[in-house]
């Protein structure tokens, strides 16, 4: 479990990597990411007034948090594949003093991440709010991801060892 301060806007945000944790109810899910592989390199997508990111999003509907990630992966990388559950992002506002009760965001919430590993890589056709994808190996994705820092580290290399696992 690794805790880190990030600073959302003027806000200062607890977060805490949990491996192989999933919340036992989708409301307190917040969003839901992951990291994408195909043929040993990483998905990334170019998203809209944001940059370069991994694809993720919130729950529309019913979804559960694995579609929720299977589509957004769809819509913004135009890819489709199998999904393994990582863990869980502890988002905790409690020593946030700009946290609004009565905002959008639970005071402790959750990003849940996902690994997928692409079979298909669709025509991109840049419908949605990314413009473009890339495929790089994963000791580049902090070179393009603007607000990387330890915990999408440690979330990385449990993904790739997911795969390692896989194969034994």
């Amino acid at each position: 479990m690794t805790t880190t301060y990030v600073k959302w806007g003027e806000a200062t945000v607890k977060l805490t990597w949990k491996s192989g944790m999933h919340p036992s109810q989708d409301h307190f899910v917040t969003s839901v990411h992951g990291f994408c592989f195909y043929k040993e390199q990483i998905l990334l997508v170019d998203l809209n007034h944001r940059g370069w990111d991994f694809p993720g999003g919130h729950m529309e509907g019913n979804e559960t948090s694995e579609e929720c990630f299977k589509r957004e992966a769809m819509e913004e990388g135009y890819v489709t594949g199998d999904c393994q559950l990582i863990g869980s992002i502890i988002v905790d506002h409690t020593q946030n003093e700009l946290w609004d009760e009565k905002g959008k965001y639970p005071k402790i919430g959750y990003q849940v991440f996902y690994r997928m590993d692409i079979d298909i890589l669709h025509p991109f056709n840049a419908e949605y709010e990314s413009h473009q994808r890339i495929l790089i190996s994963s000791d580049k994705v902090a070179d393009y991801y603007q607000d990387w820092h330890e915990l999408y580290q440690e979330i990385l290399v449990e993904a790739s060892n997911l795969n390692s696992n896989r194969r034994n």
